[in-house]
């Protein structure tokens, strides 16, 4: 994987270390650095405690996210670039395309660590948090690439992980399975470009959860 980390950087040896540094890393947005942390975390056991579950998100998601902001502004300067016929739209791409093989790179990356190594353990709150995740990495790269084989991996990642959720009795209200719906219908919208079924998705389970709110026992 690709990753812009000081050559000077050298990681901890124990768990403990790694945490640390993990959260020092995020402190000063050092995001590169804190997925490798992360990454030696899950090699050292890959049963991740709650704690250490949010700081492996946290860890791609910013990490992925600087590319993916990247692109999106490069892309747009491509695009400008061919409408006014500067002849600079070929070095424009051929940085976006460095950036996007970096992304691909980092989901890519992500995706396997989950499906090889997180996923074999766990319960199944942690299964939806991880295959709502690995969709989530398959969406960031159909974004940047439009491949289709990630869009229907992207697709079949969400399903497994709302079918994990309704058989598990997660509730529709649960943070993780409202931030799965959207998406999912993200997805439809965004994606596969049908607005209608997303939107009609979304709105059902804010409906759903909402019934299932309004069923919650009031405190004494």
């Amino acid at each position: 994987m690709t990753t812009a980390t000081s050559p000077k950087f050298r990681l901890p040896k124990n768990r403990d270390d790694l945490i640390f540094a993990a959260k020092l890393a995020d402190e000063a947005e050092r995001y590169d650095e804190m997925v490798l942390c992360m990454k030696e975390v899950v090699k050292d056991s890959p049963k991740l405690t709650l704690e250490e579950r949010n700081l492996l998100s946290v860890a791609y998601k910013n990490s992925v996210g600087i590319r993916r902001a990247s692109w999106r502004i490069l892309h747009s300067i491509e695009q400008r670039e061919v409408q006014k016929n500067t002849g600079n739209a070929p070095k424009v791409a051929e940085y976006r395309r460095m950036i996007e093989q970096e992304l691909s790179e980092i989901c890519e990356d992500i995706i396997q660590l989950l499906e090889n190594d997180v996923l074999v353990h766990g319960g199944s709150d942690d299964r939806v948090f991880y295959k709502k995740m690995q969709g989530d990495y398959h969406r960031y790269h159909v974004e940047a690439t439009n491949d289709e084989g990630h869009t229907q991996a992207a697709l079949r990642a969400y399903t497994d992980a709302l079918e994990t959720a309704k058989g598990s009795g997660l509730s529709i209200a649960h943070p993780i399975r409202l931030g799965l719906i959207l998406n999912i219908s993200g997805t439809y919208c965004e994606i596969l470009k049908n607005t209608e079924e997303g939107i009609a998705m979304m709105k059902a389970a804010l409906d759903e959860a909402g019934q299932d709110l309004e069923n919650l026992p009031e405190a004494e």
